[in-house]
């Protein structure tokens, strides 16, 4: 049996009447990471040992009728997310000896639920890229082409999943890193609101925007894990007090009369051709399900990019200010004094993106400048955010494009910091106004696969997710996956 064919909800069901076990499942999946990872570079640490471990635990829990909600299901962790006794490298050689002393909230809840951890995936260093090209071990390849990049920076676990070596896997997106690599590799990528999903133990890159979320192969399979990740954690300052929603309960109920935005100032862009004919074909679906398409105007979107470009750099340059080879991670040799110390372990240890933006980011907080650069973006995400909020007052989810075409050639855009950085245009708005955005497969041009972004209102993913869940009971392209030789 082709294990890794089925989606995660029949993986479930198929360990729950006993026609298979969580160590078969498990195998089956190491197995493949061992066959095909050479190739796309998506894990940075397998671990075999303590999945097995887990999947015999969870075997045992079956057999005494004890099982827990998602027992036995594999998942694949983005290696941002701490997990103790595990190496936690963030794609950076900082980070590269690093063993957290505790677990984040999220690989803790997951855990709690029974999943069994398959191993930790490749990024872009320290969550900055849009291509999986800037991580210290090694660019991650797309596995619809190796040629291509799976986009960034959550690149390892949309590679994985989309090889099907992993049937689901975690990411963070702080501009764009869930969705981007979801429409990439053709998988379906959410950003849960701010907040919604514990930060705890997840390593900071830009706090005001980073949020983790899921990447999967349908609605139906991330609705069941995202569920499982929310929920309100005393340990996260910026964790919402809210209840822990039910993803699931109106996933296939029908979108009949509900509205959906398009965003005239995204539509006016120049995009490719193919584009605009995938993004047409699925709004007519939408219409022949009975939703409403609306126009609507977002009037400071095209402020998004330099507002974050402002603001995620300087919250970059603060967060990693602690990285100085004194309590932990990276250290230099050798050191002549402190300030050699200091000096020598960041340009050592820290990759070329990742000090620009460093470096930007010390610029735009520094005396003289902060009131002209920093104080002035942060008035302009207001602006931003509250074009969202009068959007959403007429329209249940906003409808664009996820990024401006499909995948391009590894090494076509590392000599260009800005052509990289518009591949997050349409994504950024969503992180800057803390609002929930998700991508699914709605295309393909030359064999590489194309994805199409809903944004909704704040904590109301089980909406974007019927839509969702709605466009795929319709439509076969969330079906489609590379064929791995």
């Amino acid at each position: 049996m082709d294990l890794h064919k089925l989606s995660l909800t029949k993986q479930l069901e198929g360990l729950t009447k006993g026609d298979f076990s969580s160590t078969e499942l498990t195998t089956h999946y190491l197995k493949r990471i061992t066959d095909f990872d050479e190739q796309i570079n998506s894990f940075i640490t397998v671990t075999e040992e303590k999945a097995l471990s887990q999947a015999k635990a969870s075997d045992e829990r079956y057999k005494n009728n004890n099982n827990l909600p998602l027992d036995g299901l594999p998942i694949a962790h983005k290696d941002i997310f701490c997990t103790k006794g595990i190496r936690t490298t963030c794609g950076s050689k900082m980070l590269s000896n690093f063993e957290a002393p505790y677990s984040s909230t999220v690989y803790d809840k997951l855990n709690k639920e029974g999943m069994v951890m398959l191993g930790k995936t490749n990024m872009d260093e320290f969550a900055m890229g849009s291509s999986n090209e800037t991580s210290y071990f090694g660019p991650v390849k797309n596995p619809w082409d190796n040629e291509y990049v799976p986009g960034g920076s959550s690149g390892g676990s949309a590679s994985c999943v989309s090889a099907e070596l992993a049937p689901i896997a975690t990411a963070t997106d702080t501009g764009g890193s869930i969705r981007q690599p979801a429409s990439l590799c053709g998988l379906t990528g959410i950003k849960p609101t701010y907040g919604r999903v514990s930060r705890y133990g997840m390593i900071a890159f830009a706090s005001s925007l980073d949020q983790g979320g899921v990447l999967a192969r349908s609605a139906e399979d991330a609705a069941l894990i995202l569920e499982a990740m929310s929920g309100h954690d005393p340990k996260d300052s910026t964790s919402l007090n809210v209840d822990k929603p039910d993803l699931m309960k109106d996933l296939n109920s029908s979108i009949k009369g509900m509205k959906i935005g398009l965003p005239k100032e995204f539509f006016e862009k120049e995009i490719p051709a193919y584009v605009e004919k995938s993004i047409e074909e699925a709004i007519d679906i939408y219409k022949n399900l009975g939703a409403e398409i609306v126009e609507v105007s977002l009037s400071n979107i095209n402020l998004s990019l330099p507002i974050y470009y402002i603001i995620a750099p300087a919250e970059c340059s603060a967060n990693l200010s602690r990285y100085d080879g004194v309590r932990y991670g990276y250290r230099c040799e050798n050191p002549k004094d402190i300030e050699d110390l200091f000096m020598r372990t960041r340009e050592e240890g820290f990759g070329a993106e990742v000090k620009r933006r460093i470096l930007i980011g010390t610029y735009v907080l520094s005396a003289g400048y902060y009131d002209a650069y920093y104080l002035k973006a942060q008035k302009c995400r207001r602006l931003v955010a509250n074009d969202f909020s009068e959007a959403f007052k007429n329209v249940d989810v906003i409808l664009s494009p996820t990024t401006p075409g499909t995948s391009f050639k590894s090494g076509e855009k590392t000599s260009d910091p800005i052509e990289m950085y518009l591949q997050d245009i349409f994504t950024i708005p969503a992180n800057l106004a803390g609002l929930p955005g998700l991508s699914i497969p709605c295309g393909e041009h030359e064999g590489l696969p194309l994805g199409m972004q809903l944004v909704g209102n704040s904590l109301e993913e089980g909406k974007l997710l019927q839509f969702a869940q709605s466009y795929q009971s319709n439509t076969n392209w969330h079906k489609k996956m590379p064929d791995l030789r």
